[in-house]
């Protein structure tokens, strides 16, 4: 695996191409970038048929350790590796530890073993038992075992967060010894794990020392949305970043919110896990993101019937907890349950080319999510999907143009809200009557 840097800003963002990545050495990533989120192997919601309606998708699938962890026996005697047991034929397989979105109570490490917590509870997992659900899994990347629980809960202390780097580093020498001892792992990279909270002493300590180990890449952990707030935390990576070596990838795990991979990727990150958009998908809602940098901002307002709001407020006030820490709405998604959109007969997103777009309207993905479809979920799931990787298109074609500061206005700063304007024909109130009838009646566009 070899990470070719085009472009390199000192103290700031990396350009390039992350090659030669798997076993085959044949796949490759554009950085920054992100994996593609699977549980269990399958992006939520979506069939390995209707995921592939969408192109490019990210090269490397990630793969948590705590969704398979129960099925160890299974796959023990199938024998020939998660890839093909799931049918993911062609693309790279990443393993890391915890599911991003899966709440994990603390206070379950030891100085032996990590927990996970899979449908039926919590497992309990030695560096031996880790690396036996490794060689069964036969994976191209995968994370090493880790303490990583003291970004969770009140602040640590600093004995505690030594501690962390201490175990962290005893469980990856201990990975590494077994997986240079396994046939089945050869090929195979080890990615090291950063940890040491929002300690600076104990975070370059961490990097530096995990630097000096045959790995193939790093995991910044405990840097997940809600563990500290963001300038400490791009000011943390920046420091990492310098004390790791410039040709192996770095991965922020628990990041997702566009706002937060760009301040990131401006600290130094290469890689981010993509759960993003089943958040976005779980609350009932469509990513829209603006990202033809060549109108300026008051000419896009117009064009695309929106007006900028500096003092942005969810469409829905949802302060409750959601499922899967899907938390609250961000400014860049449109709630699609609101009523407003039930006579709205537009694409969720003008230009899109994913299947949502090209052949349904928000008002009938309204009729879906009030009436509880399933089908809302799927094609919610594929919108977001490709937007996200559009987004992640979007900005390395900025950074590579000179752009990115007219990227972060156009795409983070003009807070979008739906326009007071009065909308196209036939899409406002006066179709409200024929968007109930259509809801209701059968038709070819709404099957």
């Amino acid at each position: 695996m070899k990470l070719e840097l085009s472009r390199v800003v000192q103290g700031g963002y990396r350009l390039g191409v992350l090659r030669e990545i798997g076993r085959a050495a044949t796949s490759s990533l554009e950085v920054p970038g992100c994996l593609l989120y699977t549980r269990c192997g399958t992006v939520p919601h979506l069939t390995q048929d209707t995921l592939h309606t969408l192109s490019p998708l990210p090269s490397v699938t990630q793969l948590t350790l705590s969704t398979v962890a129960e099925h160890q026996e299974v796959l023990e005697e199938y024998k020939d590796g998660f890839k093909k047991f799931a049918g993911l034929h062609d693309t790279v397989l990443y393993c890391s530890l915890h599911d991003p979105l899966t709440p994990r109570p603390a206070g379950h490490v030891t100085n032996k073993t990590v927990s996970v917590w899979g449908s039926g509870g919590r497992i309990e997992l030695t560096v031996g038992r880790f690396m036996a659900l490794q060689k069964a899994l036969r994976p191209d990347l995968y994370q090493s075992m880790a303490d990583g629980e003291t970004w969770q809960g009140d602040a640590a202390s600093r004995k505690r967060l030594r501690k962390s780097v201490d175990r962290t580093l005893a469980h990856l020498d201990e990975c590494l010894l077994i997986h240079q001892q396994t046939a089945e792992l050869q090929g195979a990279e080890v990615l090291g794990v950063v940890e040491g909270g929002d300690s600076l002493e104990e975070r370059l300590r961490s990097a530096r020392e995990t630097a000096k180990r045959p790995v193939g890449g790093f995991c910044l952990d405990g840097f997940q949305t809600g563990s500290m707030d963001g300038p400490l935390r791009t000011q943390l990576i920046s420091a990492v970043a310098g004390e790791l070596p410039e040709d192996k990838p770095r991965l922020l795990q628990g990041v997702g919110r566009p706002d937060e991979v760009v301040a990131c990727v401006e600290a130094g990150v290469d890689l981010f896990e993509s759960f993003f958009p089943f958040q976005v998908t779980e609350r009932g809602c469509a990513l829209t993101f603006d990202l033809d940098l060549s109108l300026d901002p008051e000419r896009a307002v117009l064009e695309l019937g929106e007006e900028l709001d500096e003092t942005w407020q969810p469409e829905r006030g949802r302060d409750a907890e959601l499922e899967d820490g899907a938390e609250t709405m961000t400014p860049f998604e449109m709630d699609l349950k609101d009523t407003k959109y039930r006579g709205d007969f537009r694409p969720l997103v003008e230009g899109c080319g994913c299947y949502c777009c090209t052949n349904h309207q928000r008002a009938y993905l309204h009729h879906l999510l009030v009436t509880n479809e399933l089908l809302a979920g799927v094609l919610l799931m594929l919108h977001n999907t490709a937007q996200y990787t559009a987004f992640f298109r979007a900005l390395r074609a900025a950074l590579a143009n000179d752009q990115l500061e007219l990227f972060k206005t156009r795409v983070l700063r003009s807070k979008r809200v739906v326009s007071n304007h009065p909308p196209p024909p036939g899409t406002g109130d006066e179709s409200v009557e024929a968007a109930q009838r259509a809801t209701h009646e059968p038709n070819s566009e709404f099957k």
